[in-house]
């Protein structure tokens, strides 16, 4: 799948760590959590240099080359994890999001995976149903007590 109009998919760069950190931040705020929950989620949405540098990290940049969206594969053998996939919320219903998961399964296939799976927020479970994703599983996310669920979702590449 094309880009969408301005857009370039490229490797992140562990300098761009800050700024893909805070679009993983605008990005769950985006969906009305409790400023508590997202302090809580501090550290599964901030990426360090090191992550970037040591990972599969790709970043979606506009033609100024600033990150608007950006995605993180873990492969394990036949097996990629999406990590991440993030869309700064104002590039949000422009097709990005539906750019980066495409790279994404590509990138996990050329990596030799057969499937990508997603623990996924709920707000985004009909965005990975529409890209060809079917939930095989939950998995428990419990935040201050208060009890939540993420689908745990599938694409077989």
């Amino acid at each position: 799948m094309p880009e969408p109009v301005g857009i370039a998919i490229r490797p992140a760069r562990p300098g761009e760590a800050a700024a893909l950190t805070a679009i993983a931040h605008a990005a769950k705020r985006h969906w009305g959590y409790p400023e508590a929950w997202i302090a809580r989620w501090r550290d599964a949405l901030t990426l360090a240099p090191a992550y970037v540098r040591d990972h599969i990290v790709v970043v979606a940049v506009d033609a100024a080359d600033r990150p608007c969206g950006f995605y993180a594969l873990v492969i394990e053998g036949a097996g990629a994890t999406l990590d991440h996939l993030w869309v700064e919320p104002e590039s949000m219903g422009r097709g990005l999001g539906r750019a980066l998961l495409s790279h994404a399964r590509e990138t996990a296939r050329t990596h030799g995976a057969a499937r990508l799976e997603i623990d996924s927020d709920p707000h985004a479970e009909a965005f990975y149903r529409r890209m060809g994703a079917r939930r095989i599983g939950e998995v428990r996310a419990d935040v201050d007590d208060v009890p939540r669920v993420l689908p745990r979702m599938e694409i077989v590449l």
